[in-house]
């Protein structure tokens, strides 16, 4: 039952969240705000009642006032099912009376709840001690002794459970395979929850897991190391334990085996690890021994990460495992955002292991003693080096990295004849790629851009190949191109013309498509002659479409597309082809996941959903004037152009593959790439239309995490595409279940005031539309604190944005919690809504004279506040219900018949008008019809 909280119910609300504004006419007392939240929680609405005791314990100093306001808020947790809250404020209470038994009685429910029955027990008794005749002490004790008897039953079960999923695992003679599979996977959930994980761990647990590990077998190494996941997660000290049982260098050889699935699970197990320890740095420690464990928690995290580096260059290490401990490097090391002041293990990284890094981004695949690596692990290196880059914070810090980067390109150029000139230059492009900072600085070291060039002309295919993709990264880094054009466009022509292998052709003509786009879309910026760039794209697109070319070299046929589509006739041509189109989403789903940005690249210039700056008029009089060169665009990038390429696109299952480029886990997928997909998504639902099929082929989905993660631009895009997908498509078909909910936070950063007028507009409407749906999704908007940003719109001078504020906020009403906020003392909520159901913009009468329909429905005392709010009430709902709108009067009723039925001032006013007769016209009107 509902717990009885103290005072009688006294004062006035005050606003649903309890505080008054600066400036408010009258001071509220904590004795009226408690009042006020015991009515709040006895109607059930206990987030405001929490919000009201919360507001009124800062306003009271007195001891026992203090006490029962905590005894209350630990009734609203309760109520809230957060459950270490409630025994904390019963806690409070009981310090200050040892006697009192509501509050004993909450902090045993409270307990009960987090599994701490002994102690549930403990208050309860004493609730008896005090109370011996109440009988729902009694009934509650009897409830939890039958439960601590479960419990009991349930941990001997368990333990017996568990001792025999080990004894099925470990029996070598057991040859059923479904019993050990049923085994396997029970132990798995089990260590899901946190009682089977700490029943796990205290039965000897981890020394059973590890003799799983040592089987060899994939089967039982993979439920070993899930289990372990369970035991890790979340959970510092099982962590901290299970590593010094288990050792870094044991795990870590099990992330460099050959199965790629049990070197994936490795990987994840290692990630929840590392999570554990970093989410222990980031707390703030005031105690001694803590002190301690923070020290134990960083030199863990370092072992571990040491450990990963040497892995890196481990001769006996699988080519997916380094991938995956480079995947992880990415992940932990670097700080996650740049309000994170310490970058000490960034550093750290650089000095222990940068030269390790490099080693795998300069392995030349095929050389004497080279590592194995996949087709991802360059590009691997190259993001973990851009990363470890970009978290330094100083020039200091950057020369160090500079310096450590060209000793180490230095040592192999000089000393160790071709193989070390081939592994420096392959270095310098794995930096290129990376911080390209480092690689031009690396590209300037004597000698290495000569031997790049000779190296180009190499009969030895294996050397050219490196040569040739050193010259193209090096081709668009600002610094190096008019060096490279005036040297290296004839010999990559050359190179082009005269070779007789495709691998080496088809990279050559990706370093001429870099030098040719220098222009970028200025059609009149042209580097070659009229007609060459369509000769190199035809030839692209035949290489891409050769399936008997190996799908390495077929990617570079996408690089060169990637910089030749600036060009709208290369546009316009390879939307024609619907093989070439299809052969590059094919080849976007494929392993290779290096070629994501040539292909995000090539869409956003098909779509043109690149940026575009409008030059000023004037400026261009200017231009012209001064015989300056001035960015022309070409025909066919006109408006009707693009919307039909748009559609080729579509029809030729443009979809499918973005959705598949986001659901990569690889680090290819760098928040730059998310941006240029968020960019194509964007103009794919352009088109109201196009909306549907978007959603259909996953664009909805996929574009929920891209408006979540990546850079501000990027995140900005995706949001935009949900909302106009919002906007016309109904959103509970567009996000089935629980995606719903995950729409509402990218759709609020649309209304930030940095955004523009048409991203605020579309916000908006999107989630007037979500607002419209459901409780739930009206209070995870609440939560996500759009309210006050949808009121700020509300005076905004574009009429477009502020009637879809109002319409909004109409919506929003619904809402409780909102429908105290226009009882607010101090507030001109109510005020505005009542003059904008008189202004002239009939949509934005509409909208609020709807709001008020339904605030004065749901919410009594609202009538009896409008009166008092503007001297025009009268006139403004007069001209409502003689308005020639059927909505606008039917409005009008409805808020002159709320306010009636609310109270009788308020009717006496109303019937004291003009009022009586203009409802008794109306009623005759519409018995006529």
């Amino acid at each position: 039952g509902v717990p009885v909280l103290g005072t009688s119910l006294g004062s006035r609300p005050c606003g649903a969240q309890g505080r008054v504004p600066a400036g408010a006419r009258r001071q509220v007392t904590a004795e009226q705000l408690r009042a006020r939240g015991n009515a709040l929680f006895q109607a059930g609405d206990h987030g405001a009642a929490l919000a009201a005791y919360t507001e009124a314990l800062s306003l009271s100093d007195a001891a026992s006032e203090r006490a029962v306001l905590h005894r209350n808020r630990a009734a609203c947790y309760l109520k809230l099912e957060d459950y270490t809250k409630a025994e904390a404020d019963a806690t409070k209470a009981i310090e200050a009376d040892g006697r009192d038994v509501k509050a004993l009685f909450r902090r045993s429910q409270a307990l009960q709840q987090l599994g701490r029955l002994d102690q549930a027990v403990s208050d309860l008794q004493r609730c008896i001690s005090l109370e011996p005749r109440n009988k729902a002490f009694q009934e509650a004790l009897r409830a939890l002794g039958s439960s601590m008897h479960e419990k009991m039953k349930t941990m001997s079960c368990t333990d017996s459970k568990v001792e025999q999923m080990f004894q099925i695992l470990l029996d070598l003679e057991e040859k059923d395979a479904d019993k050990k599979q049923k085994a396997a996977q029970n132990l798995i959930v089990l260590a899901r929850e946190e009682a089977g994980a700490e029943k796990i761990f205290q039965s000897d647990g981890v020394r059973l897991l590890m003799q799983l590990l040592d089987t060899a077998k994939a089967d039982l190494m993979l439920a070993s190391l899930r289990t372990l996941v369970g035991l890790c997660s979340g959970h510092r000290s099982r962590t901290m334990a299970i590593l010094a049982e288990l050792g870094a260098p044991h795990l870590t050889a099990v992330l460099g085996v050959e199965h790629e699935q049990v070197s994936l699970a490795a990987c994840n197990l290692l990630h929840v690890m590392f999570d554990s320890l970093k989410e222990g740095l980031q707390k703030d420690f005031r105690r001694k021994e803590d002190a301690v464990v923070l020290e134990d928690s960083s030199r863990d995290l370092k072992l571990l990460i040491k450990h990963l580096l040497e892995l890196l260059v481990l001769e006996g290490a699988s080519a997916h495992g380094r991938d995956n401990a480079l995947n992880l490097l990415i992940k932990v090391v670097p700080r996650k955002s740049p309000k994170e002041t310490n970058n000490s293990l960034s550093l750290w990284v650089i000095d222990q292991g940068l030269k390790k890094i490099l080693e795998v981004g300069g392995t030349v695949c095929g050389s004497l003693g080279s590592l194995p690596v996949t087709e991802n692990s360059r590009m691997s290196a190259s993001v973990l080096l851009s990363k470890l880059y970009e978290d330094l914070k100083c020039d200091a810090e950057r020369e160090n990295f500079h310096h450590l980067c060209e000793d180490y390109v230095r040592s192999w150029f000089e000393g160790h004849e071709l193989p070390g000139k081939l592994r420096a230059i392959q270095t310098v492009s794995c930096l290129l790629q990376g911080p390209s900072d480092a690689g031009n600085r690396v590209l300037e070291l004597e000698g290495i851009m000569d031997s790049v060039l000779s190296l180009c002309a190499s009969v030895c295919e294996a050397h050219q190949l490196v040569a040739v993709e050193a010259l193209i990264h090096a081709a668009d880094k600002a610094k190096r191109a008019s060096f490279i054009t005036a040297n290296g466009v004839s010999l990559l022509k050359e190179i082009y013309k005269h070779s007789e292998r495709d691998s080496i052709r088809i990279r050559a003509l990706v370093g001429l498509c870099k030098l040719g786009s220098a222009g970028g879309t200025d059609f009149s910026m042209k580097q070659f002659a009229e007609g060459s760039t369509m000769k190199l794209a035809k030839q692209c697109r035949k290489w891409l479409c050769n399936e008997a070319i190996d799908a390495g070299t077929r990617r570079w046929a996408v690089e060169g597309l990637a910089y030749l589509t600036f060009d709208a006739d290369v546009k316009e041509e390879f939307v024609e082809d619907k093989a070439a189109m299809q052969a590059m989403f094919h080849l976007a789903k494929s392993e290779d996941r290096s070629v994501l940005y040539a292909v995000a690249s090539t869409l956003v210039n098909c779509t043109n959903s690149y940026d575009h700056e409008e030059p000023d008029p004037q400026m261009l009089e200017l231009a012209k004037y001064a015989k300056q060169h001035i960015p022309e665009q070409h025909p066919k990038d006109k408006p009707e152009f693009v919307k039909r390429r748009v559609r080729k696109l579509l029809m030729a299952g443009v979809v499918s593959a973005l959705a598949c480029m986001v659901k990569s886990e690889n680090p290819a997928l760098t928040n730059s790439c998310r941006e240029l997909i968020s960019r194509v998504f964007l103009a794919l639902v352009e088109e109201a239309e196009d909306r549907g099929g978007v959603v259909a082929q996953g664009g909805g989905k996929a574009l929920i995490p891209l408006s979540l993660e990546g850079t501000e631009v990027g995140q900005t895009k995706a949001a935009q595409a949900l909302a106009k997908i919002t906007i016309t498509s109904n959103p509970e078909m567009a996000f089935p279940g629980e995606r719903i909910y995950e729409v509402v936070r990218p759709l609020v950063s649309l209304l930030h005031l940095q955004r523009t007028g048409l991203e605020n507009f579309e916000g908006l409407m999107a989630l007037t539309n979500l607002a419209g749906i459901s409780e739930r999704l009206r209070q995870k908007i609440l939560k996500e604190r759009a309210v006050p940003m949808i009121e700020g719109y509300m005076f905004e001078e574009h009429e477009l944005i502020r009637l879809a504020a109002t319409e909004c906020m109409c919506n929003m009403a619904m809402s409780k919690e909102v429908q105290e906020l226009f009882l607010a003392e101090g507030s001109d909520r109510l005020k505005l809504m009542v003059l904008y159901s008189g202004e002239e913009d009939e949509k934005l009468r509409r909208a609020a004279s709807g709001t008020l329909a339904m605030l004065t429905a749901l919410h009594p005392p609202i009538c009896k506040r409008i009166p008092q709010v503007t001297v025009h009430w009268l006139e403004i709902l007069q001209a409502l219900l003689l308005s020639p709108s059927a909505e606008l009067q039917h409005r009008g009723a409805v808020v002159v018949m709320n306010m009636m039925a609310a109270a009788r001032e308020v009717a006496e006013q109303l019937i004291a008008s003009e009022m009586l007769e203009i409802l008794s016209v109306l009623a005759k009107d519409k018995d006529k019809g």
